[in-house]
């Protein structure tokens, strides 16, 4: 039951933050003053690799390849998207001209925007309940995404007031956001059949089985990378 119910929680936010990022792109396109077919172009772009890492993620998920390695020794597919996918949208939205002109018109509010979903999170609590997903993983990354998730609320309304602590906020969303995601990756591997499973051993974990993959293999990658980019604003701008 509680995986059927997963996969529609899952498919919502497929669409619901692939949505929200292309919105983001399509309103500083226009702050850039992209040409229609640029802004259109550019949309389209982002919006079909999206769909293509979706489709990767899923049927890699389906296939088991993104489960931890049996050993030390084998490649760390079940990571790889975390460590591919998050410094791939920064390289694109640094590094690449179309990127970089819709970087300079982001401001430090929609770059931090996207990390109050990351109380979707509260799902991994859900499974703790309902015994599918072991605590010592539902606990730290359920409860760790929800403070994320209300720590970018309070850095975007910090910043969309002009408060005095804007930039604090900022970065403690971010430094909270990325060391969530450090603890959710241990204490998964720590509790997914694998070389380190040594927690849960009756009860593994599903964080790297279809659906639930899509959280590392997927919704991750992109909220890493929101936080790169935003940490590299307030690199360069000063609030």
């Amino acid at each position: 039951m509680f995986v059927q119910f997963v996969e529609y929680y899952v498919q919502s936010f497929v669409v619901l933050v692939p949505a929200i990022v292309l919105g983001i792109i399509a309103f500083h396109a226009q702050k850039a003053e992209f040409s229609l077919g640029r802004m259109l172009a550019t949309v389209g772009i982002v919006g079909l690799l999206l769909g293509v890492w979706y489709a990767g993620a899923s049927a890699l998920s389906l296939a088991g390849i993104l489960m931890p390695p049996e050993t030390f020794a084998d490649p760390p597919f079940a990571l790889m998207p975390i460590l591919i996918g998050g410094p791939l949208i920064w390289f694109l939205g640094r590094k690449t001209a179309t990127g970089n002109a819709l970087f300079n018109q982001a401001s430090h509010s929609s770059l931090i925007a996207i990390q109050m979903l990351r109380i979707m999170g509260f799902i991994f609590l859900v499974g703790w309940l309902t015994g599918d997903i072991p605590w010592q993983f539902a606990l730290p990354a359920g409860l760790g995404d929800i403070w994320a998730g209300f720590a970018g609320i309070s850095a975007y309304r910090a910043v969309q007031q002009n408060a005095p602590d804007a930039r604090k906020k900022l970065v403690r969303a971010n430094v909270i956001g990325l060391l969530d995601f450090a603890v959710a990756v241990g204490t998964g591997v720590l509790t997914t059949e694998g070389f380190a499973h040594i927690w849960s051993l009756d009860a593994p974990n599903i964080i790297n089985s279809y659906p639930m993959a899509l959280f590392p293999g997927f919704f991750v990658p992109i909220f890493i990378g929101f936080h790169l980019l935003s940490l590299s604003k307030l690199r360069a701008e000063k609030i």
